[in-house]
């Protein structure tokens, strides 16, 4: 008995949860007095392969939202071939204002590791054989000719219903790669207008969190836990594969440094590896964040 029900819970997990696609809403009241509301959808962690059709038809289905704005925080990509099938999953989404940084999965293949190792720290991009590039390059020019701003280790701004959004980015945290740049500086009459500073990374590391936090940011965006992926039922992930806690994995919470409080919400992502097709107790999500004045 106990064997049949490891085997009903793996099929569970690899044909049924990972499919139940789902949009996570939240609210925050931080915009500046006298603001519209923005509605903000943060997705995460898509990591596209050939032939996912109910992902693709999902997808495609958040432009019904009719978002103000789109931030993309990485991993889109998990097969060499995955480009095409992504980006028809996308073109709806890419009608709207948008935002986005990588992660390791745009930049690389994913490879087969041992799922135990992630309860010793953080996966690895070492190893013998070299790492297969992925088609980023193209996925980046596509993004912006249709107008989505990379944030790849960059700051800029974007007036959205009103509001000057600025937004500090950094390249992929578990590669290695974040450098911060800041959050854009302008004359004394610029800062005068409504504005929210944004700070967008795929993986949180808490240095990267701590860094956006002392820079000013007053709402952080980030994905690549994917909330944990296999986790307990009433007790949440085991891991977050960085040094996030795991109760942070997935979700909305307020990151404290230095005496400042900024919201940071954890996407626990749209997909999974290729390699690890499974997930339990933690469904796909997209995330849709309405802004709100304070």
């Amino acid at each position: 008995m106990t064997a049949a029900a490891g085997v009903a819970t793996l099929g569970y997990a690899a044909f049924v949860e990972r499919n139940l696609f789902g949009l996570r809403k939240e609210n925050l009241a931080i915009l500046p007095p006298g603001s519209r509301p923005l509605q903000v959808l943060h997705l995460s962690d898509i990591h596209m392969v050939p032939r996912q059709a109910a992902k693709t038809k999902w997808l495609q289905g958040l432009a019904e939202l009719k978002p103000d704005l789109v931030v993309n925080t990485g991993d889109n990509l998990s097969h060499p071939k995955a480009l095409a099938p992504l980006l028809d999953a996308l073109e709806p989404l890419l009608e709207f204002p948008g935002v986005f940084v990588p992660g390791s999965n745009d930049y690389y293949a994913p490879r087969l590791q041992n799922p135990f190792k992630y309860f010793s720290g953080p996966s690895s991009s070492k190893g013998d054989k070299p790492l297969k590039e992925l088609p980023w390059q193209q996925m980046f020019a596509r993004f912006g000719s249709a107008g989505w701003v990379d944030l790849t280790n960059r700051s800029q701004s974007m007036g959205v219903r009103g509001v000057r959004l600025d937004f500090s980015g950094v390249d992929d945290p578990h590669l290695k790669r974040d450098k911060f740049v800041g959050f854009p500086s302008g004359s004394s009459t610029a800062h005068e207008a409504p504005y929210l500073r944004v700070g967008v990374a795929h993986a949180p590391y808490q240095r990267v969190l701590d860094t956006f936090t002392d820079g000013g940011a007053n709402l952080i965006l980030a994905g690549h836990t994917h909330g944990g992926q296999v986790c307990i039922p009433g007790y949440g992930a085991l891991v977050s594969n960085c040094d996030l806690p795991t109760w942070r994995a997935r979700g909305l919470t307020q990151w404290e440094h230095n005496g400042r409080t900024v919201p940071l919400n954890v996407s626990a992502g749209i997909g999974t590896s290729r390699f690890a097709p499974v997930r339990f107790a933690c469904r796909p999500e997209a995330v849709l964040l309405t802004l709100t004045p304070r």
